[in-house]
């Protein structure tokens, strides 16, 4: 292998194994987002709210807290606010409609019947299968790039062989990361 080939299949790994974190990442963000049938502020951070004509994520416009297990408090910077974020909130799909007393705005999260359950596992087993299906087109991609190192002349056979094994196992370990993910979220799903 030369050291261009080497650096080369170095930049191809490290870019892969990126990609493939910021599709756990974005995992596990979506995950935050699916109800339990606890309140938590990961059900609303990333809503966008209409603040003055622009589109801003909840989290930087308000603060969050849980003082009971089904209640989420919301807190506006700016009060005059409290519309928008209602607003965004009626319009999102969580199903849940809010109150507020000119200061904070409360969502009461109600118990979550067994069929919705059940229909929100299924939400998050296809959520696990995109990114499933997202880690291994980041596999295919790398496994083009190095392929292409090996038909110029930068990589050998065997170091192509070295390579698409560690490739492999990189994915599985993100595959089983993914799979962890699935398995814990359904638990608390099913076991809430």
């Amino acid at each position: 292998m030369s050291d261009e080939g080497a650096e080369m299949r170095g930049l191809i790994f490290e870019d892969c194994r990126d990609k493939m974190r910021k599709a756990v990442a974005h995992l596990r963000d979506e995950f935050g987002g699916v109800r339990t049938g606890r309140a938590t502020p990961g059900l609303v951070e990333k809503l966008k709210v209409d603040f003055y004509g622009a589109e801003t994520v909840l989290q930087q416009i308000a603060g969050f807290s849980v003082p009971e297990p089904r209640v989420l408090v919301i807190s506006p910077y700016d009060k005059t606010s409290i519309k928008a974020i209602e607003k965004a909130i009626q319009t999102s799909d969580l199903g849940i409609n809010p109150s507020n007393d000119g200061q904070v705005i409360r969502l009461v999260f109600p118990a979550l019947t067994e069929d919705r359950r059940r229909e929100l596992v299924k939400v998050v087993k296809h959520r696990a299968e995109d990114a499933r299906v997202a880690v291994r087109n980041i596999r295919r991609h790398a496994r083009h790039e190095l392929e292409a190192l090996e038909h110029d002349g930068d990589l050998s056979k065997d170091d192509l062989d070295r390579a698409e094994k560690e490739l492999e196992k990189l994915t599985h370990g993100t595959v089983d990361e993914v799979d962890q993910m699935l398995q814990h979220k359904e638990q608390e799903l099913l076991g809430d």
